[in-house]
């Protein structure tokens, strides 16, 4: 199985014929115990087999949801020496850590799945890529955000071409959260990688150029607002895209007044959607994609995002709209889907299938986050 997913490789037996693929996740703070392990214990094929981590209180946590069966280390290098019992190696470690983990997973000869960023640099992504490559294993990213509810409702617009040709993306990812929290995520220290940019930065970097491909110029703001904190927590980035669209995106901590989630402009109409997809809080509240209490990543109608080009104006003729005042018709809003990235990443590994997201991919968008660290600290716009 390839690293960049360009070719489907070889596909992986599990170590135990006709199981499931056994997986070790590498970390058990906020990345593994709210996304990965749930997830990955969701998905067919797979079985979370251990949970490397030294902390007995997430040792317990982690074996109270998932059986006394779970296994665990203190450290990535113990998994090394029991390589042939493991299947798949996922990383939600601390940023500074998943090059060297991820390194050492691939020469050991396992499959590896490494939260974002990938890496602190476009250049180490790439050097992973051509390990994994070297090696005929899997690499990939996860990167969540692109089976969230409101962006696959975009993809679905623009493939239908609802809104004409597009002009102009906008995404904001704000919170309001006007005390630092602390933690390695809002360090100064750069080898942290820390800060919005690289955080939430990763998820609306990747999912502008999924929607619209590559970036040729980037252009960033990035401000350090509130008392206390480090590294960023208020960043635009502008991106140009090869084909002509320009993308603006939004990440902050700062935010008394969130904005619409997304609003997409082209020529025949707008889309506009407040809110964040759902899955996220439903996974921090307890709830499994296996519940069959209620449907897996849905939400209200009252939640709807609107689609149109507005009405004639009194005034000005033909005038555009706003959502508060009625403009244009609700759009049903498709369900989220986390579970399909490691439903993805098993039919990658058994079956030959296509990586859900390459480390080319994530290389691609840590080049726009490396010029736009670069845009903004010598306020240029940075071509690609």
């Amino acid at each position: 199985m390839t690293g960049t997913g360009s070719d489907p490789g070889t596909p992986a037996a599990s170590r135990t014929p006709g199981g499931p693929l056994r997986v070790a996740l590498v970390g058990y703070g906020l990345a593994g115990s709210v996304f990965h392990a749930p997830l990955i214990a969701a998905t067919e094929g797979l079985a979370l087999d251990t949970v490397v981590t030294s902390n007995p209180e997430r040792q317990e946590q982690a074996r109270a949801e998932f059986g006394d069966g779970l296994r665990f280390a203190a450290s990535p290098d113990d998994l090394w020496a029991r390589a042939d019992e493991l299947d798949l190696i996922v990383i939600a470690s601390p940023n500074k850590t998943h090059v060297a983990i991820a390194t050492a997973a691939l020469k050991a000869g396992l499959p590896v799945v490494v939260d974002k960023p990938l890496a602190g640099t476009a250049a180490e992504a790439r050097e992973l890529a051509a390990l994994a490559d070297e090696r005929g294993l899997l690499l990939s990213v996860f990167q969540n955000r692109r089976w969230d509810n409101d962006f696959l409702t975009v993809r679905k617009l623009l493939a239908e071409g609802e809104l004409g040709d597009a002009w102009r993306f906008e995404s904001r990812f704000e919170r309001w959260r006007p005390q630092p929290k602390g933690g390695w995520r809002e360090s100064g220290d750069p080898a942290e990688i820390g800060g919005l940019l690289y955080d939430l930065g990763s998820h609306v970097v990747d999912q502008a150029l999924v929607l619209f491909g590559p970036a040729t110029s980037v252009y960033a703001e990035s401000d350090i607002r509130r008392p206390g904190a480090e590294t960023d927590d208020d960043t635009f980035i502008a991106i140009t895209h090869e084909n002509g669209v320009r993308s603006h995106l939004y990440v902050s901590a700062t935010t008394a007044q969130l904005g619409p989630r997304f609003r997409v402009l082209g020529s025949q109409a707008g889309y506009v959607k407040y809110g964040l997809d759902p899955q996220e809080a439903a996974l921090r509240e307890g709830k499994r994609p296996t519940d069959t209490d209620e449907e897996w990543g849905v939400e209200p109608e009252s939640l709807w995002g609107r689609v149109g080009a507005g009405g004639p104006s009194q005034t000005f003729g033909t005038g555009g709209e706003s959502p508060l005042t009625g403009g244009g018709r609700p759009e049903p809003t498709l369900p989220g889907a986390y579970p399909a990235y490691y439903a993805a990443v098993a039919a990658a590994l058994r079956d030959g299938g296509p990586n859900p997201v390459t480390a080319l991919e994530a290389a691609a968008a840590l080049d726009v986050l490396e010029a736009a660290r670069r845009s903004a600290a010598e306020g240029v716009v940075v071509s690609l």
